[in-house]
């Protein structure tokens, strides 16, 4: 049974950093599309970035485009993102997600329905 596991989050200040990580047994990342979403309370999960297998395209959310920087490490089967100038909004718990398909679609990446395997999630806070 595949099992994501999201690690790297906490409590920073505004204007802080971190480094969400997205791992995965019985499964090679390296094969499909790979999404991150957040979910703040009360609110809906929304996508925050999607990186293609095989150096295919990336996506961003607007709000968090030249900020966060989505990545692979292929070797460790990990999925990275980085989180820099955070701010208060964008506090949430971040999930990792594997896509049905290799590629992040410019018409879809952020749709959840479109992702087949979901972590726990790991909270972020961003709060002085």
């Amino acid at each position: 049974q595949v099992q994501l596991v999201e690690s790297g989050g906490g409590l920073v200040q505004p204007g802080g950093s971190l480094r969400l990580s997205c791992t995965a047994s019985e499964f090679t990342l390296d094969h499909y599309a790979i999404g991150w979403f957040r979910q703040a309370p009360g609110k809906e999960r929304e996508g925050v970035s999607c990186i293609s297998c095989c150096e295919g395209s990336i996506y961003y959310l607007d709000s968090v485009e030249g900020r966060f920087t989505i990545s692979r490490d292929d070797a460790k089967n990990t999925v990275l993102l980085q989180l820099n100038s955070l701010k208060p909004d964008d506090t949430a718990v971040y999930h990792c997600a594997i896509s049905s398909t290799y590629y992040c679609t410019g018409y879809g990446w952020w749709a959840p329905a479109e992702y087949d395997y979901w972590g726990q999630g790991t909270q972020v806070t961003v709060s002085s």
